[in-house]
């Protein structure tokens, strides 16, 4: 078979490109799309493998499947609006060879080139952007592979958690792994950021388990961990891979876990003592058993006589049996009053279901599944909590909680593990002296501008009434809780000062390390997004 020489392959692109772009209003790709998306579809191209040819992964807008490509992956409705800006080609990447010629073509062209998993980037960075960019996007990248007698697995970064969880179960009931409690989130983003779920505190992070990579680097180079070396290893372990690289997949350390778990959900108002509970969660949650987890929610409720009241939930999960959680709660945290009737016994496949607020008694298949069980307009936020909140201090935080009624104050608690890991072993810097981190959540519904300003106004309006309680220079935050209002960065001349404004929250002193990685693997920020990790200028 004839093999077609690279300028009869941008000819083709060229020819690919000649039907009319679909219109998608003010959000539609730029005037420059089509003319720079010809050239650069010629280089994917002149790249593919016949092995592994790459047009099958191509969609520009005069493909009938490119929005819903472009939407499946969207998970906060804010950015995906007819203003929002599209990319002006999504590649779906089958094969590795697809992400190195997707990197040196978009360098070749002068390219912004947006990573995307699982698209729960919570200010959709991996997805938006205001200048011309494509997307290479990873879902179709999701082996998994469990090896459960040398308790460890490879697990690609398109592969989400959901997935995840399902083929270790498949392999092991005695094996876990310690990360997010939403089935549907991309393991890239995840782990990448640092991501956490309910055996942190017997386990850490993901990043505290990670014990090798696949990457494709600045110049098209698959490296693992020995090539790469333990100062990239290190930033892609929780300083947000997207800024060093492509990672491709993750080996990963399996945790042992007991077949029985116990969950229970526990809701107090304030009719019932709700603020006393709370202050004596906070001065508990972190010293608690290592096997026990309660996540605190701070909301508002109706009444019992109709008038909004104050409502504290209080989720658990117990690696043991219902018995001895009693006994942990009775001697640790009675106040709480939790009984063995408030207690559910089940695997710890079945307590991600109850987590994300499935029935326990749901098919475990429905981790396999990639539609969201909900999808809204969402705006979240971060803090973290250094010492208890004084009652007084938490019947103001009531009070305005009921004030603004649509925001949610959700505590996951820190100290056990947590506390022991070193604060430089990865990017990830909240580790000892940590009482919890704190999430500012809104959900809405309805369309439109005034309704998104509306919303975002209200968890700022708690963020600023929340300072008096939470860490101080910095003003910590959680780089997987992407937060813009933090501060972008325009990746020009002043990009090390405006990333420094939002790193050190993000970082700590971990960023001045991150930065000099950067400027040894990137120093031209190729890998770059709003709020990455700048070179040093």
């Amino acid at each position: 078979m004839e093999v077609l020489r690279p300028e009869m392959l941008s000819l083709l692109a060229i020819f690919l490109l000649s039907f009319s772009w679909q219109a998608f209003g003010s959000g539609s790709p730029s005037s420059s799309s089509s003319s720079s998306s010809g050239p650069f579809i010629g280089c994917l191209l002149s790249h593919s493998q016949p092995s592994h040819p790459i047009s099958p992964a191509i969609y520009t807008p005069n493909n009938s499947s490119y929005s819903s490509v472009l939407q499946s992956y969207i998970r906060n409705l804010r950015f995906n609006t007819s203003t929002t800006h599209k990319p002006f080609l999504i590649l779906t990447a089958l094969h590795e060879s697809h992400i190195q010629a997707a990197v040196l073509c978009a360098q070749k062209h002068n390219l912004q080139m947006k990573i995307r998993s699982g698209g729960h980037d919570y200010e959709g960075v991996s997805y938006v952007s205001e200048v011309e960019f494509f997307i290479l996007d990873m879902f179709n990248l999701r082996s998994i592979s469990i090896d459960a007698e040398k308790e460890s697995a490879w697990v690609q970064a398109g592969a989400t958690l959901g997935e995840l969880y399902y083929r270790i179960a498949e392999k092991s009931k005695k094996h876990g792994f310690p990360a997010g409690v939403c089935p549907t989130v991309g393991v890239g983003g995840h782990f990448g950021g640092g991501g956490y779920g309910n055996m942190m505190r017997k386990y850490g992070l993901t990043v505290d388990n990670i014990v090798d990579a696949r990457l494709v680097d600045v110049n098209g180079r698959i490296l693992d961990r020995k090539s790469m070396g333990e100062d990239l290893f290190w930033a892609i372990r929780g300083g947000g891979a997207a800024s060093f690289g492509v990672v491709v997949s993750y080996k990963i350390k399996l945790v042992r876990i007991p077949e029985t778990v116990t969950v229970f959900r526990v809701v107090k108002t304030l009719e019932q003592n709700a603020t006393d509970i709370v202050h004596t969660w906070m001065n508990v949650a972190d010293k608690l058993d290592n096997n026990l987890f309660i996540r605190l929610i701070m909301d508002v409720a109706n009444g019992t006589d109709g008038k909004n009241t104050g409502r504290a939930t209080f989720n658990a999960m117990f690696l043991g049996d219902s018995e001895t959680l009693v006994s942990v709660m009775s001697k640790s945290f009675p106040e709480l009053g939790v009984k063995k009737s408030d207690c559910n016994e089940t695997t710890w496949l079945q307590s991600v279901l109850f987590w994300t607020n499935f029935p326990l008694g749901t098919a475990d298949d429905v981790l396999l599944s990639r539609i969201p069980q909900t999808l809204t307009y969402l705006k979240r936020k971060s803090d973290y909590l250094k010492n208890p909140i004084s009652k007084e201090g938490l019947e103001i935080i009531w009070k305005r909680l009921i004030e603004l009624k649509a925001v949610i104050l959700t505590f996951n608690p820190y100290g056990g593990r947590m506390s022991e890991i070193p604060a430089d072993a990865t990017p990830f810097p909240h580790r000892a002296g940590n009482l919890a981190k704190i999430q500012y959540a809104a959900n809405w519904n309805a369309t439109g501008k005034e309704s998104t300003d509306y919303y975002i106004n209200l968890t700022r309006l708690l963020y600023k009434y929340m300072t008096p309680f939470v860490s101080k220079n910095p003003r910590e935050a959680f780089f997987n809780y992407k937060d813009l209002d933090l501060g972008i960065t325009h990746n020009g001349k002043n990009s090390y000062w405006e990333g420094r404004i939002y790193g050190v929250k993000y970082f700590k002193g971990n960023f001045k390390r991150l930065v000099k990685i950067k400027t040894k693997v990137d120093p031209g920020n190729f890998f770059r997004n709003e709020q990455s990790i700048p070179p040093l200028p």
